[in-house]
């Protein structure tokens, strides 16, 4: 397949737009992967400083949903639980609103059923209301600790399936990758909802664990299109490192239209469901899948395929391989499918044919040969085979 100098779209988002990119992601996996490092170690250091907002389904204990109104507020419902002799520290107060209703959300440890009686009485009193008109809900520590165990199963479950599958189907190495990056997917949501201290709750476990599958699929697709380049190269003896940039330039743009039509459904949850609806539970499941699929785009592109280009590159079968990676226009070439015969454009006459593409606008009047000394050997060597003198033929004896 042969690409003609107009084929060359003359922007950066143009090239982006019709699968024309050259980005050295090999080339900047340090940047990538340290980012991703910084984003785990504050993960971990704020699980261990503040921890986790656990909401009553895992904690246990008692909630009200008290009506509010101007004369019942949060200050009005810490005095109800101080003149009870409950302590404001240990609980959880906060007014939730939303069109269709106001209200005045309080949780506390599990109390004395008297004493739990006696306070939805005071709210009432309050808030001027009825009893009947104030929810109370009571939660056991148990069931969170079921929840807890039940999640962790499932994950374990889970992890053990994907590995299975990604070795049969592929290798090793890119489960190993794919497993990372689901690994740094859950754990930067996590520290989300730690750093922030959102509240935990079991519509989040079960977004958490939703989050794996979107990881995977963006990983998946990546790794699909590397085994495919993987056997199309196999001829050429080409880096693992040129395959994976060549793979990742090829399947850019689907990714990103794949990640946009998954994320905007879930930003209108946020919007529609949480902000105008006041669905709360809506609100606790997108936000941690909103940045989970956030974090798994990521992933796919600057830990999964850098981690498995590092594993490829150091093997035995590849370390007798030439060194020098393919970058610029000599890697755009091989993404649009022109190979060694191709003809694209060049920024500057002046510019290496292993520049680094950073998406600014090209001449539309020069071009280079990629590949431009074995293109010349070749055509050299025929010129020489062509214009060589004919050998005189020996007589045969008789």
């Amino acid at each position: 397949m042969t690409t003609r100098i107009d084929d060359i779209a003359p922007t950066g988002l143009g090239r982006l737009y019709r699968g024309q990119t050259a980005v050295d992601f090999y080339g900047r996996r340090r940047i990538g992967l340290v980012v991703a490092v910084i984003a785990v170690v504050l993960t971990v250091g704020s699980l261990l400083i503040q921890g986790l907002n656990l909401g009553l389904d895992f904690e246990g204990g008692d909630a009200w949903d008290v009506p509010a109104s101007e004369t019942f507020g949060v200050e009005e419902a810490e005095a109800v639980l101080v003149d009870n002799g409950i302590s404001t520290t240990s609980a959880r107060i906060q007014r939730r609103t939303s069109e269709l209703n106001d209200l005045i959300t309080i949780q506390t440890p599990v109390l004395d059923r008297e004493v739990a009686v006696q306070i939805t009485e005071d709210f009432a009193t309050a808030a001027d209301v009825t009893v009947d008109d104030i929810n109370f809900s009571f939660t056991s520590s148990t069931w969170g600790s079921d929840i807890t165990e039940a999640a962790v199963r499932a994950l374990i479950i889970f992890l053990v399936i994907v590995s299975i599958f990604i070795s049969i189907r592929f290798e090793w190495r890119m489960a190993l990758a794919a497993l990372t990056a689901m690994a740094h997917d859950v754990l930067v949501t996590v520290g989300v909802y730690s750093l922030f201290q959102f509240e935990v709750t079991p519509a989040t476990v079960v977004a958490f664990l939703t989050i794996l599958g979107y990881s995977l699929y963006d990983t998946i697709v990546v790794f699909d299109r590397v085994r495919e380049n993987e056997g199309k190269y196999a001829s050429r003896r080409m880096p693992y490192e040129d395959i994976v940039n060549i793979s990742m330039n090829q399947v850019m743009m689907r990714s990103i239209n794949t990640s946009i039509s998954s994320i905007l459904p879930v930003i209108s949850l946020l919007l529609i469901g949480s902000g105008i609806l006041g669905a709360v539970t809506l609100r606790e499941f997108a936000l941690a899948l909103l940045v989970g699929m956030l974090s798994g785009v990521y992933s796919s592109i600057f830990v999964a395929a850098p981690l498995l280009a590092t594993l490829k590159s150091n093997t035995a079968t590849r370390k007798s391989r030439r060194t020098h990676r393919l970058t610029g226009d000599a890697l755009r070439a091989e993404v649009v499918g022109a190979g060694l015969t191709g003809r694209v454009r060049s920024t500057d006459a002046s510019r290496p044919s292993d520049a680094v593409d950073d998406g600014d606008e090209r001449s539309t009047d020069e071009v280079v040969e990629p590949a431009a000394a074995t293109t010349a050997a070749v055509s050299k060597g025929a010129d020489r085979l062509l214009t060589h003198p004919p050998r005189p033929r020996k007589k045969k004896r008789r």
